[in-house]
């Protein structure tokens, strides 16, 4: 058996990962926004309900049809389902890469008018040859930008963290997925949504290149531009269009593709926005999509805790998946 090198194995990952008309499942609530998720639809938080509801997703029949790999968080990552297989064992095991995600969450960065940074950069290394020996294919690291507060300062320190992270990421074998959101919430206009964009994305590929980062082993997931959710939606060609002249403007042609997250849009309107872009001449990247609420939340309505309602729910799952991927076949 031939080992590849290792640069070559990190791109092969990220091309299963964002090609062939498959997306990621990003099921990696931190445990408060889980259980608060949980409380939301009747169901008493507990580890057992996460637990529960996490089994229920990755066990849908024939989710690998449409999913290429799934995001856990730290928690999920060290359970086992009910019939004791370790979640990234049966992940595999179903066709599915199992990823993780890694950072802490954020804090205000000093003297920014708001603007936040993402911490969980101390010890990363041991956590990720930790999740590595136990399976993970792929990590995730979420920076958070809001139109208003956003400034090149704090863009480029995202930037670096999540080249930090990505560079940690590449050294231990695993794919990372970089994410600069530039949040939806608020009524800004489409070319403020543009703007900070454009500003988030490009001093993260700047930060990636002085950190030594292989462009072609990664995956970048980055927000649609859209104007925000108070405000009357763009129509997707245009969205599209916006979007797609900021990645040839800022994102290296060897990143293997592009997993657009679903920012808190209804999942039939990013879906539409994905087909928009996914049908661009100029487009230069696989695209694809990388979704938590806008696949998952109807089927946590459906099941509610009810163990006779998980078919249901999976069969929900299952649909909004299937609409998403259909988006770029």
């Amino acid at each position: 058996m031939t080992t590849l090198p290792a640069t070559t194995a990190l791109a092969e990952i990220a091309h299963q990962l964002t090609g062939a008309g498959r997306g990621i499942l990003a099921a990696d609530e931190s445990i408060g926004t889980m259980s608060a998720r949980l409380e939301q639809a009747g169901v008493p938080a507990s580890e057992r309900a996460r637990r529960d509801y996490r089994e229920l997703l990755l066990t849908a029949d024939g989710l690998a049809r449409w999913i290429s790999g799934i995001i856990l968080c730290d928690e999920t990552f060290g359970q086992t389902l009910a019939d004791g297989r370790e979640f990234p064992v049966a992940a595999r095991e179903l066709g599915i890469l199992p990823g993780i995600k890694v950072d802490t969450g954020t804090t205000p960065l000093p003297n920014q008018g708001g603007a936040l940074i993402t911490e969980g950069l101390d010890g990363l290394g041991a956590r990720l040859a930790s999740y590595a020996e136990r399976g993970a294919a792929f990590a995730k690291w979420r920076a958070v930008f809001d139109v208003d507060t956003v400034t090149p300062t704090s863009a480029r320190a995202n930037g670096h963290a999540l080249a930090r992270y990505a560079a940690l990421c590449q050294q231990h074998g695993i794919v990372p997925i970089v994410e600069p959101e530039v949040l939806c919430t608020g009524d800004h206009e489409l070319a403020d949504a543009e703007r900070a964009t454009r500003l988030a994305v490009g001093a993260l590929f700047a930060e990636l290149a002085e950190a030594g980062v292989d462009p072609a082993g990664l995956v970048l997931k980055p927000n649609f531009v859209t104007p925000g959710l108070d405000t009357d939606p763009a129509p997707a060609a245009e969205v599209a269009a916006r979007t797609c002249a900021v990645l040839l403007d800022t994102v290296p042609a060897a990143v293997p593709g592009i997993a657009f997250l679903s920012g808190g849009h209804p999942t039939g309107r990013v879906c539409e926005y994905l087909a928009a872009l996914d049908a661009r001449p100029d487009r230069r990247w696989p695209v694809t999509f990388s979704f938590g609420r806008a696949l998952v939340s109807a089927a946590l309505r459906t099941w509610a805790g009810d163990p006779a309602e998980v078919g249901a729910a999976q069969l929900v799952l299952l649909d909004n998946c299937r609409t998403a991927a259909e988006s770029t076949r």
